[in-house]
Parts: structure tokens; sequence; C-alpha cells
């Protein structure tokens, strides 16, 4: 069957896209429709109907062809022939309809679509903007609200939301949808049914003026600090109203090139294609068989091990959830529940799907009633004596072929394995606090760990709605191992001048999420402090780099859960304001051991900060304990808050060229000393032979 082909079936033509796996809208498709629609403006016809064949409608453009010379027929140019079209066009949607694809519908005069079908222009998400109509036509037909809301998250809409906000004009609830999308066209033909062109309707200005746009020009800014796409969004959909509509396109196409143009856009299609490579295990046969997890046991009921319980139950897996004794497994219940009814509050789940789910959550204080589950995941302190014990008793309890998994974040899954009499069975899955929110999975692979225990952790991963990245055995693994030596920086920049709100603030002006020592408050300092606690001399490192946050906790600054850390919180709203108590400190332990202070520009903070991690990085990458440069960068923006506008801390210093990232390091070498800043043998090398992270392979 060719990719786009046309027939008539009566007095109704159907175009029929065929382009596997997801009708992306390629050269080929373009033309193809655009040659339809001119075939069915000569014939017998009296409406068209556009439909794609398998599991989806157009679900957006083909992102291969990004940065190409463009081909005719263009995406606008396709668009305008089906608009122009004398005979009405219904688009019919199923599966999901994104970007491009949505543009294609909203084109056409009517659409329909199955009630599970969804709709959406994500392309803020790649950091661009829709770039055929969709900021033009979606506030002409849902508001000027809606489309602000519906185009800068860039999440799809259910078919019903839809419906209600105009975008779609008939919804099926079952059947087969071309049959009764036919049926439609008919109706309307009978109807003598007008040709309702988007861009015949007008914008009422009274209904958007200039402060609505001002307003979410602020929320944004706050929201996606830095971020290019999501500010011109807001201007082309101000076009839509201020300008007529051939206009608006013209605004709207303009800002897609800059888009397009971008450093911000080229990082985030970095990411998306990352984010896909990371799910494939170099090595691993694609027909490795994988083992079924139909119940899953959880060792320990706190605030990780109950969201990590969350994820299943959300996915309709059972979980045990086994703790000391009945007060800790209430606690840990109890914190279950709390989690669940805040979702409800926030309108995100009803009352009776969070007690389906919380009805898949039981609990246990007898490691016996783990004996039969597929999976069990310890979840307790992050002690390694503690954690060996728990796998030789999971080791004497556990069915044969259970997979054994350690939720540790830094301890080495190779000594937990070998507590047991079965190592081929024993994976880490390192999940991100909180657990039930936050979407990284660290898939860590111990020297003995089985293929087919990998192969289910990485599809386990997308069942729960996670991003999987596979990870060797080291301290930390990839993220806490480079988070290290980020704060150690950021300790250091403290010591030697700089106030906490300096820093935290030249950070999250350049795009993180939040600054290390706010980070540090949120987590709760005594963690650091109590890991420490366990470590030698040689093991905690330089004393300068822990000095000040062990004396913080010394005085009882834990964090916001104390009231007071790096800054003092406000008990209700836990708004963060400068402690002059902390600079006292700082400046006593700067002269304790020898620092003199000096001041800062923002620029050497976030230099120290992120190439410490890049120069990190590189080690990780050569000694092969990250599969590839792609895989540091999903782990840092999806675990640590990177930007995604920055694309991860090894395609940044790719955009900036390794020459001058090794250079500046070597700077700091100089200035600061050998010790923290050697440069990286891979850093030293791809910069001499002006190499990439990227195209780097071990």
């Amino acid at each position: 069957m060719s990719i786009v082909s046309y027939e008539l079936n009566g007095d109704i033509g159907i175009v029929r896209i065929n382009n596997p796996p997801v009708n992306a809208l390629s050269h080929q498709v373009r033309k193809g429709i655009t040659e339809a629609i001119e075939a069915a403006g000569t014939d017998t016809s009296r409406a068209i109907v556009l439909a794609c064949e398998g599991r989806t409608f157009i679900a957006g453009a083909d992102i291969t062809e990004f940065g190409k010379p463009p081909q005719s027929s263009s995406l606008p140019d396709m668009l305008l022939a089906i608009e122009a079209s004398a005979k009405p066009v219904i688009a019919a949607l199923h599966g999901t309809a994104l970007g491009g694809g949505f543009e294609t519908a909203l084109a056409c005069h009517y659409r329909c679509a199955m009630a599970t079908a969804r709709v959406g222009l994500p392309e803020v998400k790649l950091g661009l903007l829709p770039g055929a109509g969709g900021t033009q036509r979606v506030p002409r037909l849902a508001g000027v609200e809606a489309a602000l809301d519906l185009i800068t998250g860039g999440n799809p809409l259910p078919a019903d939301t839809a419906t209600r906000l105009g975008l779609v004009d008939r919804v099926f609830a079952d059947g087969d949808l071309l049959a009764q999308a036919i049926d439609y066209a008919r109706e309307l033909v009978a109807e003598d049914a007008p040709l309702k062109r988007v861009r015949d309707i007008n914008i009422d200005p009274q209904t958007a003026p200039a402060e609505l746009f001002e307003g979410y020009r602020k929320k944004l800014a706050k929201r996606a600090r830095g971020q290019l796409a999501p500010q011109h969004i807001v201007s082309c959909i101000e076009a839509a109203v201020t300008q007529p509509m051939d206009a608006g396109l013209q605004t709207e196409r303009q800002l897609f090139i800059e888009c397009m143009q971008s450093p911000q856009s080229a990082a985030m299609r970095h990411l998306f294609f990352a984010e896909r490579e990371a799910a494939k295990v170099r090595g691993l046969d694609r027909d490795t068989p994988v083992r079924g997890i139909r119940t899953v046991g959880i060792i320990g009921g706190g605030t990780m091990g109950g969201g990590i319980a969350m994820n299943f139950a959300n996915a309709g897996i059972p979980v045990t959830l086994l703790e000391l004794d009945d007060d800790a497994l209430q606690r840990g219940l109890g914190i279950i529940a709390k989690n669940y009814a805040t979702t409800v509050k926030k309108g995100k789940l009803t009352e009776a799907e969070s007690g389906r789910r919380q009805s898949l959550i039981g609990g246990s204080t007898d490691y016996r009633d783990l004996a039969e589950v597929d999976l069990v995941i310890e979840a307790v302190f992050e002690n390694l004596d503690i954690k060996k014990q728990v796998f030789t008793k999971l080791d004497t309890v556990c069915k044969p072929g259970a997979i054994l998994a350690t939720n540790t974040s830094y301890q080495n899954v190779d000594a937990i394995a070998a507590a047991t009499a079965r190592p081929q069975d024993v994976i880490g899955l390192h999940f991100f606090s909180p657990a039930n929110i936050m979407k990284l999975l660290e898939v860590v692979r111990a020297e003995k760990t089985a293929a087919t225990v990998i192969a289910t952790a990485m599809k386990l991963a997308k069942t729960i709605g996670k991003i999987p990245v596979l990870s060797g055995v080291c301290y930390g693994f990839i993220g806490n191992r480079m988070l290290r030596y980020y704060g150690r920086e950021a300790q250091l920049c403290l010591l030697e001048g700089c106030t906490p709100e300096q820093i935290d603030t030249a950070m999250q002006n350049w795009g993180m999420a939040m600054g290390p020592l706010a980070v540090g408050d949120l987590a709760g300092l005594d963690i650091g402090y109590k890991a420490r606690q366990g470590l030698s001399e040689a093991e905690k490192g330089d004393p300068k780099t822990y000095a000040v946050a062990d004396m913080l906790v010394e005085m009882g600054r834990l964090g916001q859960k104390s009231g007071a850390g790096y800054y003092q919180y406000d008990p209700e709203t836990r708004a963060r304001t400068p402690d002059p108590a902390v600079l006292e400190v700082v400046e006593q332990q700067a002269a304790k051991h020898g620092v003199k202070r000096r001041l800062f520009e923002d620029e050497e903070i976030v230099n120290r900060l992120i190439f410490a991690l890049v120069n990190e990085g590189a080690k990780i990458l050569e000694e092969g304990i990250a599969q590839r440069a792609g895989d540091i960068d999903v782990v840092y923006v999806y675990g640590y808050g990177f930007p995604a506008a920055r694309g991860g801390p090894m395609h940044y210093a790719d955009s900036l060229g390794l020459k001058q990232v090794y250079e500046t390091v070597c700077k700091f070498r100089d200035q600061y000393g050998a010790e923290n800043w050697e440069p990286a043998p891979l850093l030293e090398r791809l910069a001499g032979e002006g190499g990439t992270f990227a195209a780097w392979q071990k």
C-alpha cells in the first residue's frame, strides 16, 4: 500500500495515510496529501475524509528532517491546500494527533475523533513553537487563555476536553472510526454545512487585553526560566488577536525559525533523541527474554519506599510493603495515603481511583510474605552492612528467578549481590526522591547481573512511567558521583567569598531548577552529615568541602525541616530569607581553614560548578560507567534539575567546544590546584582532536 492513497466511497473521498509507526509528516506524506486534495477537487466527491492507518493519527512532524533544507510541499503549503478546498475536509482522529498532525486537523473544516484520542501541540518541549498555524488557529477556536495553557504547556488533551474547547466537533465512543467519519461527512453534506475555515474567526481584542499576555509572560519567566520558545508562543498568540490571519502566520513562521536556529532547541532536540537512546543497552540482544513482573515486594516503608510502592500501584501491579514492626508499617502506609490524598485534592485523581490504587498496596512485617513476589526492591537506610543483611535474608525466602533490587544511591551493588547465592538476579534500581513523581530511574548493572534481569528492568521502567538509564557500578553511579564535585565547588565558593544566595541565584539564573545550597536545605543537611560519619577521613576528602555544612548541622540547622539551614524559613510558607548567622559560620570556617575571602562574578560560580560536572562526566564516560554521553545528560536533566534548554552537562560542553572547556579547567587547575581540577584524560584528548563527547564511543 502506498504511503498516501486516495479513493472514492460513493460521494465521499477518502485520503488514507499509512506511514508507520506513527504516520509522521514526512516529505512523501505531505506531497501525497496535497496531491490527494487536488485530485478530490476535480472528482465527484462532495466531502473528503482524512484518516490514518495503524495505531494513531499523524503523531507529528518528521523530526529527522529538522535542520535540513525544506522540500515541497512544505507543511504550511499543504495546510493551505486543505483549508482552501472547496469541499469540506473532515479529519478523523485516533491515537494521538500531535504537533504538525494536530495542525493538519486544525486546517481541516471539521474534526471528529474516537473518545480515546488525544490532541496537542508539544513543540515547546523541543524548544520550538507550532510552525504551521497552531498558534493562530487554536486561540480562534478555543480562546486565548486555553491556547496559552495548551501550547506553552505542551501536554496533550483527551478528546472530550478538546471537544469542550471547540477543537473537536464530534466524538465517537467506540466502533469503526472510518465508517463513522464517512457517515459524519455525509451528514454534513446533507445539511449543506458551511466550510468552517478557522481563519475566518476573529478574536475580540477586549477578551485578550495586553495585560493578559504580560501576566502570562511573567508567569512563564518563573516556570520556564530563560527559555525562548514559551515567550515566543505568547507573542504568536498575541499576534492572533492583533493581526490578520496571514500576518499572524508570518509572525509565527518568523519566530518558529528563530527558535529552530537557537542553541536551546538544538539542546532539547538532543535530549529527545538521547532519552530514546538511553533505553537501549549496548551488547544486549533485542530478543533477550524478560521476566514477568506481576507482584512486587518493597522493604522499607519510609518516604522513598512508599513513593516506590506508588509507582507500581499506579501501574496496576500489586505491592507488599515490608517493615520491621507494625508501627513503622502503619506510618509507611500513612505516608502513601497522604500522598494520594494530595493528588486527589489537586484534581489529578478521583477518590475512587485513589482507593483502587491504595488497595493494591498491602503491608507485612514478615519476610515470608515475599516468598512469591517476582521483584523485591530494598529501600532501607543507606548502610552497606544493613543492606547485605537484608539481601542475605531475601536469598532464603524469595522464589528462584525473583529479581532482587537495591535502591541504594551510593553503595556497591557487587558487594550487595555477593551477600546472596544468586548474584545474577541482583540489580540496582535507583529511584529519585520523591519517587512517585521523579521520572529518572538509574538501572545499575552489577558484574554478574544476568542479561534477562537488565532487559526486564529497562522494560519495567517504562511500565511504571520512568525514564531508565543504565549505569555501571561505582560510588554514586552516574548522577551522585558527579554531584559530589558540583557540591564541592559550591562549598568552596562559599568559603572563598560567596554568600549562599549569590551561589543559588547565579545557578538559578543560569537555568538550574534550584541552587545547590537551597537543594541541600530541601533534602536535609543531616543526610549528608550522617553519611560522612561512616567514612574515613580520606574518604571524606578536603574538610573545606563540608566544614560549613557540618557546623550548621551541629547547630541544629538541618534545613527546611528544622526551619533553618543555609537560610531561615518561614514556618507557614517555607519562604526563605538570608540569615546573617550563616555568614558568620562561613567566615569562621574560612578563617579556620586559612581561606582568604574575595568577591566573585556569577560567571565563575557557574563555570566552576558546571565544569566540575563535565570533568567528572568525562571520566565516567571513559570508564564505561555510562554507555554514552547522552545518557549522562538524561540523568542530569530528569534527575537533578539541569535545564533542558542547555541539553545536559555533556551536550552543553560540546556546544561550547571542548577546547574552551579544557582550557578553563586547566585555568582552574593552575589557580586552585590539580587535586580538584586535573583535566579528565578524555576531555584533554577530545579537546586536542576537535572531537565531541556525543560522537565518542568507548
